[in-house]
């Protein structure tokens, strides 16, 4: 979700791998209440950013298909960008943070949706939409590799708070893009390439807090810090004594927690990709097919606030890995059953379902000692994880194309929850990466 050599940082097992200035052991702090507030205020709405560019274009798929001349498995493909676009982009986040700062990347970033959210809806053809796209998507990648390494950089003693936060920005903005889309679609006469470039503007408002933080050196509490690797002292501390250094690629850890993280990156974009397409098939209307996918991503609103809180305080988070399973297992079967008339309590299973979003993001926080090993493994995990993920919407998309149904894409879809359940009761496990020697 490739081994170059290490002074071409591209892998997240070197991104830690530079030595690093000495500095005093124990725990950093916001060194200024305000500018702790200001970062709050920017992690919230550069989580707001993280998905519009994709649950925007749910509602919409079928004008935007009908508009661009799109096939069924090109459709697939596009529900598929998003993955690819994340798994690609994601492996230079450490390299970019390392060498411009974290806060300078997530403001590029911040930029990069904005033009490219704007540039999509003049679009004529499908390889322009698509490359637009990939531009916003780029910026994404690079914002979410590198949003839990902010949280444990700044609020090393809140992170299940701070994780709850951006987590919950994040379902927000996911939430809004897949409601709000046909209204404004429609306040806007009506063209889908209207409804889609006005979630620019949202990006335009998220740089300003991100070009104060970018100049100030948000990678750390200290005023003008941009370095993105914790301390020497502080790591050499933190690991076991004579522990070795290891590889990520070689941790079972990393590798239960990247096959987690796809699985529910899997369900996530094939459910904010095709889940309003398989409401219209059933008879739903494509507003209350947006609404439909509203509630869906809603309902990480207070969850993604309150899961990772829930998580900070277990030892093992298998159960709440287990518990997310049963109700998207749950949710599957009813959209099998009776798509139409239990759409809404469908929608809230599978909302509750997709939480494990938040919950993979405080995984990979407990999972690790230093600050080191949460840019390392936050970014083999989610790489790798949408490495993985990118065949799911493609294949829900020829499935369907060839079967002319959603029987066989939704038993797919169930089959795809059972090893995500699997690899987050490894994951959640009580060790940590430092410890794999």
């Amino acid at each position: 979700m490739h081994t170059p050599p290490s002074d071409d940082l591209a892998t997240p097992e070197t991104a830690a791998s530079a030595p690093q200035p000495a500095e005093p052991e124990g725990p950093r702090r916001v060194a200024s209440p305000w500018r702790g507030r200001v970062m709050a205020a920017g992690l919230m709405l550069a989580a707001l950013n993280l998905r519009p560019a994709v649950t925007s274009l749910g509602p919409l798929l079928e004008e935007v298909r009908d508009g661009l001349g799109m096939s069924g498995t090109v459709a697939g493909v596009l529900t598929s960008v998003p993955a690819a676009c994340f798994a690609l982009f994601g492996l230079t986040a450490p390299r970019l943070a390392r060498r411009w700062g974290p806060g300078a990347v997530v403001c590029a970033g911040l930029a990069a949706i904005a033009t490219g959210l704007l540039l999509r809806p003049f679009a004529g053809g499908t390889v322009v939409f698509l490359a637009a796209s990939a531009l916003a998507l780029a910026g994404i990648a690079v914002s979410n590799i590198l949003m839990p390494v902010i949280v444990k950089r700044w609020f090393p003693d809140r992170v299940g708070a701070m994780t709850g936060l951006y987590s919950m920005g994040l379902s927000l903005g996911t939430a809004a893009a897949a409601a709000a889309t046909v209204p404004m679609t429609d306040a806007l006469g009506g063209s889908w390439r209207s409804g889609l470039g006005v979630w620019a503007l949202l990006a335009v408002v998220a740089l300003v807090p991100w070009l104060f933080l970018a100049r100030a050196g948000a990678s750390g509490p200290e005023a003008g810090g941009t370095d993105t690797e914790a301390p020497a002292a502080a790591e050499t501390a933190a690991a076991p004594a004579g522990a070795p250094a290891m590889r990520v690629t070689r941790s079972p850890l990393a590798w239960a927690m990247a096959v987690f993280f796809g699985f529910q990156a899997t369900a996530a974009y094939i459910s904010m990709g095709w889940m309003p397409q398989i409401f219209r098939d059933a008879g739903v209307s494509a507003s209350t097919s947006g609404l439909l996918l509203a509630v869906m991503m809603a309902m990480g609103v207070p969850l993604a606030f309150v899961l990772p809180r829930i998580a900070a305080r277990l030892r093992h988070q298998g159960v709440l890995v287990v518990i997310l399973g049963v109700f998207g297992l749950t949710g599957y079967a009813g959209l099998w059953l009776a798509p139409a008339e239990g759409a809404w309590a469908w929608a809230v299973l599978l909302g509750i379902a997709n939480c494990a979003f938040p919950l993979a993001l405080t995984m990979i926080g407990m999972r690790t000692r230093t600050h080191a090993g949460v840019v390392r493994l936050s970014a083999f995990a989610q790489s790798v994880g949408y490495l993985l993920s990118i065949p799911g919407p493609l294949l829900v998309g020829v499935l369907y194309q060839h079967s002319g149904g959603w029987g066989q894409p939704l038993a797919l879809m169930a089959g795809f929850m059972v090893p995500q359940i699997v690899a987050g009761v490894l994951a959640g496990r009580d060790r940590h990466l430092e410890d794999e020697g």
